[in-house]
């Protein structure tokens, strides 16, 4: 049997729709259940330009005091390059991601980096990140 086309899909990559995605997160309807899917859910945040989202999720410590979505990027894809750790059981894991973009003049580029969460109770906190080169 052919698979429904999806309504309104997932900025994240997991082909769900968004309602039934990162949305979830975004409303503060369930925390995400690990590192990855936090990942997944602030890297939709950045497609959707939800700031309250991206500072709620940000380790207090190291959330910057102001954050400024550039328009000048257009985010077009997330891969996950690898997780370590961050199960639902753990306290700290790290997400090596690639986001892809688009900029006005057409040209395109990449965001490379491993970020580190934490777990403070049921919630994830995205703590900092390395870019890679």
């Amino acid at each position: 049997m052919p698979k429904k086309p999806l309504i309104n899909p997932c900025p994240c990559g997991s082909e769900r729709p968004l309602q039934q995605c990162c949305l979830l997160y975004m409303q503060g309807e369930v925390f995400p259940p690990t590192a990855e899917a936090l990942m997944r859910s602030r890297y939709t945040a950045y497609v959707l330009g939800n700031t309250d989202y991206l500072r709620a999720t940000w380790h207090p410590e190291t959330c910057p005091t102001t954050l400024n979505l550039t328009e000048a990027h257009r985010w077009t894809r997330l891969q996950i390059v690898k997780t370590q750790a961050g199960s639902a059981t753990e306290t700290q894991g790290v997400v090596h991601f690639k986001a892809y973009y688009k900029l006005p003049t057409g040209r395109g580029g990449r965001l490379e980096e491993i970020s580190h969460f934490v777990r403070i109770g049921q919630q994830w906190f995205y703590v900092d990140g390395q870019l890679c080169e």
